[in-house]
């Protein structure tokens, strides 16, 4: 049946498939027909996003336990890797502090994850040959800084700022490859808001108001949009932030 969507036959690599956006993308993936590679440092929670991968004729999965921001755990993600159709840099953390509070220990420790682990990763891929020519990247950014700010989120706006404008770069000095590089840019996602314990049950509740869809988005949502990046469907984009938000940044 003709699906240019399908992924039949590629080999994805996944970050941060854990949980959240990373565990639906990678589960998506494989419903289409995907070969993955999940990682992710969490031992126990990628064994049950593994667990979840459909599996079919033609697919094999490989789960790979790694802290992509130190050598040691890329190195590690490396020496296993198989070559890629597809990569899905989707590890991040967040984080709320207000200016005054902003310290070089806070600074860092959301940029090594959000931004120099990935920039370092994509690096050590290409000098490793492991990316097909033809190939799609995929990062998972936000609409924070790159669309709009809010008040205590400047460290996590910025590490988005600079993947997008990273991403951006890798479009343009990989296309004579054939590698096209694109972002996803979700607003709130039915993941992490209120394990943080960041906002109680009444903000979060007032807080979906402000969409004009009245709702976050879910995981899966995001994953079908990265999953349309990873395609032939999207083979003439590249250098694109998706921006997906329930209307959210329209006000």
């Amino acid at each position: 049946m003709y699906n240019p969507f399908s992924l039949a036959g590629k080999q994805i690599l996944v970050t941060g498939a854990s949980s959240g956006i990373g565990r639906a993308t990678a589960i998506e993936c494989a419903k289409m027909g995907a070969s993955l590679v999940v990682t992710g440092r969490n031992a126990e929670q990628l064994n049950e996003t593994y667990n979840a991968l459909e599996t079919t004729a033609g697919q094999t999965h490989l789960q790979i336990i790694a802290d992509l921001t130190t050598e040691e755990g890329r190195l590690v993600l490396l020496e296993q890797m198989p070559m890629l159709d597809g990569i899905v840099s989707n590890a991040g953390i967040v984080g709320l502090t207000p200016i005054q509070f902003i310290t070089a220990e806070k600074f860092a420790d959301i940029q090594q994850v959000n931004l120099l682990a990935p920039v370092l990763l994509i690096g050590q891929l290409l000098k490793k040959k492991k990316i097909k020519s033809g190939a799609s990247i995929v990062f998972t950014s936000s609409v924070a800084g790159v669309y709009r700010v809010s008040v205590g989120n400047a460290i996590y706006a910025m590490s988005k700022c600079g993947i997008d404008a990273y991403m951006r770069s890798v479009a343009l000095e990989l296309a004579a490859k054939g590698i096209r590089c694109n972002s996803v840019n979700p607003a709130m996602v039915e993941t992490r808001i209120l394990a943080n314990g960041q906002l109680t049950s009444e903000q979060y509740e007032a807080d979906k108001l402000r969409y004009p869809l009245k709702r976050y988005g879910k995981p899966e949502e995001v994953a079908w949009a990265i999953i349309y990046l990873l395609s032939d469907a999207s083979s003439w984009v590249t250098g694109t932030s998706l921006k997906l938000d329930g209307g959210m940044t329209l006000s």
